[in-house]
């Protein structure tokens, strides 16, 4: 709908993609995923996608539900499908919630060749300005005393958990999560909507070696010292926000580009482990022994810590993020200009 917009008003076209490069990369190539793997993709799910430039380090089992698979005339589908469509020919340039050195190189050289103006500027939270507009006198940065309780215990000893405002386990698997987390024997911080506290084991709460809230300020606990593992489902906003600050996750993805997004986090970069299928106790219990005390866990967390030097790098004057971040204001500006000089003369 904005490039329908924007070429009404003459102007040029410069959308914002806000989940990860690989998941814009596989909507790009949807009409040749589909030729390739027509009805097969189940049968088909562990394969690599080697053919497809770019894409050779996921399985299409990774791909986003309704581009191979599901409901192709879902609506979601059918934007995302007009959307790969459109961007290659009518973007003047595209902004990536990425940061240059976190794609891999042959995904990057396909995304620059098939795309005008690439320009990777985020993680965007980290822009000048992202965070003290989040924060409002209406919206406590910390209601529930999520950091107090954490400064309460030693250097990466805590489990933080949470699956964003959208995404949920259901009812056996959250009680799995649960039953881990407590065989886990670590502390743990779990952001979890109130509504779904009923459905913990009985006396979870009561007895566990945690603090459960509704509502946790994520980048504040990811970047605490006593957090030591990230328990997510991947979604790139909180992807992101682990990689900013060197944290090793566990991901368990539920729709969307999750999949793609833990299949980066545990195969792509390997600064974590991904969930195959549903958590199960023996698994959450696993997960989080691994990351806080295992020698997988230390070797994820260096791996996890390089990356948040490149971040810290292309955040810096100079660095790649923040030249980005000027280009894309440059054009924005020249878009404005645009619009004003052909509002004035009409």
């Amino acid at each position: 709908m904005a490039a329908e917009a924007a070429a009404a008003a003459g102007a040029p076209w410069v959308p914002v993609w806000t989940a990860a490069s690989c998941a814009l990369l596989a909507h790009l190539r949807t009409d040749a995923l589909r030729d390739d793997l027509g009805d097969q993709a189940a049968s088909r799910a562990d394969e690599l996608l080697t053919a497809h430039a770019g894409l050779g380090g996921y399985r299409v089992r990774d791909l986003p539900d309704g581009l191979v698979s599901g409901d192709f005339n879902y609506v979601i589908s059918l934007l995302l499908h007009r959307l790969a469509q459109r961007v290659p020919k009518h973007a003047t340039a595209v902004a990536l919630d990425t940061f240059p050195g976190l794609d891999p190189p042959d995904l990057a050289a396909a995304l620059a060749a098939e795309l005008p103006n690439c320009l990777p500027l985020g993680p965007y939270h980290l822009l000048p300005g992202a965070e003290s507009a989040s924060a409002t006198d209406e919206t406590p940065s910390d209601p529930h005393g999520c950091l107090a309780w954490l400064d309460r215990h030693p250097a990466r000893a805590v489990a933080y958990v949470s699956f964003g405002t959208v995404a949920s386990p259901r009812p056996d698997e959250l009680r799995e999560l649960a039953a881990g987390l407590e065989a886990s024997g670590a502390p743990f911080l779990w952001s979890l909507r109130e509504e779904s506290w009923p459905l913990l084991p009985p006396g979870f709460l009561e007895r566990a070696a945690g603090l459960v809230v509704p509502w946790a300020p994520q980048v504040g606990v990811l970047r605490h010292a006593a957090v030591g593992a990230f328990v997510t489902h991947a979604g790139w906003a909180s992807v992101l926000e682990g990689v900013s600050s060197g944290m090793p996750m566990a991901c368990r993805p539920f729709f969307g580009d999750q999949t793609m997004n833990a299949r980066s986090v545990a195969s792509v970069w390997g600064f974590g482990t991904a969930f195959d299928g549903p958590m199960t106790r023996g698994g959450v219990a696993d997960a989080v022994s691994t990351l806080l005390s295992g020698e997988e866990g230390e070797r994820m967390r260096a791996k996890a810590q390089e990356l948040q030097a490149m971040v810290e790098k292309a955040f810096q004057p100079d660095g790649g993020c923040r030249k980005n971040f000027d280009e894309f204001v440059k054009i924005v500006c020249r878009v404005h200009s645009h619009i004003h000089v052909q509002n004035v003369q009409c």
